[in-house]
């Protein structure tokens, strides 16, 4: 038996916790080998035992309230959605490329590649940074001060990007600073959101931070067509302005919504604990699921106490499969920049000027309806297919769009060479903007929001905020070095670069059959006790929790598979 094992069993005698009292998401009652589990379900069947206590389903009607508190702390992702949308737009405004561009020998402004791949891209490494270092304040204060804190630091980096005039590393400065803050909101409000929705409600209200994300990308698109007429210092303060409106509204609403009831039981709060349980599952202080829920959570919390603070070291602990998860989020987090989504977000109206559009920011807000549009799909799907199932979907028809969008590009756009590009095809034109919008709508589903999900829900508290941290960096890294590189990649190889993600997208289907399990319909505790069993990602979708097996049921099944990989696959 391992220590972790050892220390649960102990609270667990410490407690004198019966399977009744710790309700259905207890990971302290579960054996870990197949026979003491054996021997426990004999001594269950003569006890007699009464069914554990779970939470109450009701309407969908009677969540509307704790749905809107999840959209007001998902806001945060429409704050980085905004950066994105508008960052694009930047780049092409007369009079931002006049105040901060270079000079040419003849006069006239530009943008050096080196200048806007760090003026685009320096926000995510400011972002990676404030991921792993300021999400600690949510550990330490609570998720909800956390976020007032590190929305704040982003307004401090607005103030300081908008009061630019000509020196353009002043607005690099602040684009750091800004991206400190949204980095933090990345790993701080899916964290709150996972811990404070029902469980059956969790895959759909993880899943408004990425619609948070697309609306603030669409309306950013919209504020820049809509500026693009001025000749002055409009074109961009006035949506860096904007700015301060979103982070008034997200710490306005920080004050209406409940505490992480986690977090509260780590800090001795356990009446304010059940007070956040039952207003997330609109049932009573004083109902028995309450009382069983917060049975559950205060024994997991004294496990994790009793383990000590988890230190940085923890997270390399292959034991308590830690690593193994840290890998597989890091892995999604930089898959899913990899699909080559930011290629089209941060690249929007430069692409679209590349493929003869007139008007180039037209285009980018259409991508934007997309975008927004497609995100609702995914929060209906999230929960009736499974997060494996919709992302290997997503895998799978984003490939087959990369394909047709970098072929068209690389063999039809310019009929006359790349030395002509001022003679591009109107019909190679159209297509790649069609396939830009098939592939949009692949991804606002599935990848988008489910890699949100997917990290939210596969850690336990004690390391919860390092291991998101961690993999939210990787997936900034990758935005960095996206955003950075673009320019170059597309100067020097044109739409050859769709092949290097459609590589990437390839290698994502096989990566996700085998590493990434079903969550699906599990508490974050069973979530936590599926990854201790050692089950086989695809054979998590037949794993049942502790407190709802029969007699027949075979853990051990679960996680072995004689087959050759590629019959698993079918």
């Amino acid at each position: 038996m391992s220590a972790v094992e050892e220390q649960q069993n102990n609270v667990a005698e410490e407690h004198q916790l019966t399977p009744t009292a710790s309700g259905s998401n207890s990971v302290l009652s579960t054996p870990s080998n197949k026979a003491e589990r054996d021997e426990l379900k004999d001594s269950l069947a003569e006890d007699n035992m009464a069914a554990p206590v779970d939470m109450p389903l009701k309407p969908a009607s009677a969540y509307v309230t704790v749905s809107i508190m999840c959209v007001m702390i998902a806001f945060g992702g429409f704050v980085f959605g905004w950066d994105t949308g508008t960052i694009s737009g930047f780049v092409n405004q007369t009079d931002f490329v006049d105040r901060l561009g270079q000079t040419r020998s003849d006069g006239s402004k530009y943008l050096s590649k080196v200048r806007t791949g760090l003026i685009v891209s320096i926000f995510n490494i400011g972002c990676a940074i404030g991921g792993v270092i300021l999400s600690k304040i949510g550990d330490i204060y609570g998720r909800r001060i956390g976020l007032i804190v590190v929305v704040t630091i982003y307004v401090i980096g607005l103030i300081i990007s908008i009061a630019t005039q000509h020196a353009w590393y002043q607005y690099f400065i602040g684009r750091i600073i800004s991206g400190l803050g949204v980095g933090g909101i990345a790993v701080l409000s899916p964290m709150l959101i996972s811990e404070v929705s029902p469980k059956h409600l969790r895959g759909p209200l993880v899943s408004c931070y990425q619609l948070m994300i697309t609306l603030g990308i669409f309306l950013g698109y919209c504020t820049n067509y809509g500026t693009k007429t001025y000749s002055n210092t409009v074109q961009w303060r006035v949506p860096l302005g904007l700015g301060f409106a979103w982070a008034l509204f997200m710490i306005g609403g920080m004050t209406f919504v409940p505490e992480s009831p986690r977090f509260l039981i780590e800090v001795g709060r356990n009446e304010d604990a059940k007070r956040s349980i039952a207003t997330s599952n609109k049932v009573t202080v004083d109902d028995p699921s309450v009382e069983a829920e917060l049975e559950v959570l205060i024994a997991a919390s004294e496990a994790e106490r009793l383990a000590g603070n988890a230190s940085w070291g923890e997270l390399f602990s292959t034991k308590t499969k830690i690593f193994q998860r840290l890998i597989m989020a890091c892995m999604i987090q930089s898959l899913q920049q990899l699909t080559g989504d930011n290629y089209f977000f941060y690249y929007g109206t430069t692409i679209f000027n590349a493929v003869g559009m007139d008007d180039s920011f037209e285009t980018s807000i259409v991508l934007g309806i997309v975008n927004f549009a497609s995100t609702f799909v995914g929060i209906w799907a999230v929960s009736r297919f499974g997060r494996r199932t919709l992302l290997l979907w997503g895998s799978a028809s984003m490939t087959a769009c990369m394909v047709v969008f970098a072929s068209v590009g690389v063999t039809r756009l310019w009929p006359d060479g790349t030395d002509h590009k001022e003679n591009s095809s109107k019909g190679a034109g159209n297509c790649m903007i069609v396939f830009t919008c098939f592939f949009i709508f692949c991804f606002a589903p599935t990848w988008a929001p489910l890699v949100f999900v997917v990290c939210s829900e596969s850690f336990p508290l004690r390391v919860r905020s390092k291991c998101m941290a961690l993999a939210q960096a990787c997936n900034w890294m990758w935005g960095f070095l996206i955003g950075f590189f673009t320019p170059f990649i597309t100067g020097a190889i044109n739409f050859y670069y769709g092949y290097v993600f459609m590589g990437c997208l390839c290698f994502s289907w096989f990566y996700v059959f085998f590493f990434i399990p079903e969550t699906m319909g599990l508490s974050l505790e069973e979530v936590d006790q599926m990854w201790l069993e050692g089950v086989l990602p695809w054979k998590s979708a037949q794993w049942v929790p502790p407190s709802r097996r029969g007699t027949d049921y075979d853990a051990e099944k679960l996680a072995h598979d004689d087959k050759p990989w590629y019959k698993r696959m079918m």
